[in-house]
């Protein structure tokens, strides 16, 4: 499972490494007892949609009960995610972790935002190739590989597109989240505001969160 998943998603790190965290992380979930979010506070939109106006919240908050039936399966497995989030932030200190599910939304393939913490931030994505010229999340979907940028100004200055949520954010890792069969279901989404956050624990803890946030995706 590991080393499918590493290989699919061409990262080079320990597998061992890996399965210590993925123990790690299982024993965290089952004494965590997490409420799901299935509402909260989101960006203003620029002009088209395509960027969010960051500290400009909307005054109404983002319902998740609106794109997934709230009972008791969906409501335990936004609980799992949740505490897989928290896990994230307990042992990485990363600044904003989320964990994101491929969605029919309003009329179009998007993916939706199902536990994070962190600043606010857009609840959806549009799985489009317009979006993926500047969305490291799309990307990651489309392509099922990682993307770790360490360095954020230097990938911009080199000519790489970056959607800018938080200016404060300096380093970025973004994640598929692969089933047994190989396709890819989501992402993982995690910003820093130090650049060369990313070393090898904080992306085994990463991958971690990955294997098991497959296991708790809503239908």
């Amino acid at each position: 499972m590991i080393s499918a998943y590493l290989s699919h998603s061409n990262l080079s790190i320990s597998e061992s490494t890996v399965a210590g965290q993925l123990a790690e992380l299982d024993a965290y979930i089952e004494n965590q007892n997490s409420d799901a979010i299935w509402s909260y506070q989101i960006p203003e939109l620029g002009e088209g949609g395509s960027c969010s106006l960051f500290g400009h919240l909307q005054e109404a908050p983002f319902l998740l009960a609106q794109y997934i039936s709230q009972n008791n399966e969906s409501e335990h497995n936004l609980s799992r995610l949740q505490a897989i989030a928290e896990y994230v932030k307990t042992t990485t200190g990363v600044d904003w972790f989320g964990i994101y599910q491929a969605r029919e939304a309003d009329g179009l393939q998007q993916l939706l935002k199902l536990a994070y913490y962190g600043a606010p931030s857009r609840p959806l994505f549009p799985i489009t190739d317009a979006f993926a010229a500047t969305s490291n999340n799309i990307q990651t979907f489309l392509s099922e590989k990682a993307r770790v940028i360490n360095n954020i100004p230097d990938y911009v200055a080199n000519g790489g597109e970056y959607y800018t949520c938080d200016p404060k954010v300096q380093a970025e890792v973004c994640l598929p989240l692969l089933d047994a069969q190989g396709r890819c279901l989501g992402i993982i989404d995690a910003e820093a505001f130090e650049q060369e956050c990313f070393d090898e624990y904080k992306l085994a803890v990463l991958v971690a969160a990955c294997l098991r946030a497959i296991e708790y995706l809503p239908r």
